[in-house]
């Protein structure tokens, strides 16, 4: 009769293996980023408790224990290290004498700002040889991601993507 059927949709198999191999794209530009800031040799361990220290500063090593999953002795030594080049500092709590609070040095914050701004061109650069149509797209797929997962795992929030994924 003339009329074509819509194309049958992708499996979700199909759509997470790409996905894949886009996390697989993002591990190189990240680590480029991270290569590009600073000679400080921070894991993905520590990239982690900073992440949560700048999200919630003043927090206790049992509340970072608990965001990141791990033990206390394994938070504990994670903060040590970041402590031991400067990225990190304890300090007493204020209201209780048998808390410490963690928060980032002024070091750690630039070191957290230049790798965010490296990783952040790195991704413009990609993103302005896209057409404006598969940024909308890209931006609506990320949204509907983030929708689906809960929105709990962005360490510093949507809104920088949301900018740079928006047409010029």
């Amino acid at each position: 009769m003339g009329v074509n059927p819509p194309p049958p949709a992708r499996p979700a198999r199909d759509t997470a293996q790409r996905a894949g191999e886009v996390i697989e794209l993002l591990e190189v530009l990240w680590e480029r980023g991270r290569n590009a800031v600073s000679s400080a040799p921070v894991s993905p361990s520590q990239l982690r408790v900073m992440y949560c220290v700048d999200r919630d500063e003043g927090m206790n090593l049992r509340a970072l224990g608990e965001a990141l999953g791990s033990a206390p002795s394994s938070v504990s030594r994670l903060c040590d290290r970041l402590e031991a080049i400067g990225f990190v500092e304890r300090s007493p709590s204020p209201t209780s004498r048998r808390e410490l609070e963690l928060r980032l040095t002024r070091r750690g914050r630039a070191y957290l700002r230049d790798l965010r701004e490296q990783r952040e061109e790195a991704l413009l650069e990609i993103l302005a040889a896209m057409r404006p149509r598969e940024r909308e797209a890209l931006l609506k797929g990320l949204r509907g991601f983030v929708d689906a997962e809960g929105g709990s795992g962005s360490p510093s929030g949507a809104s920088t993507a949301d900018t740079a994924l928006r047409p010029a």
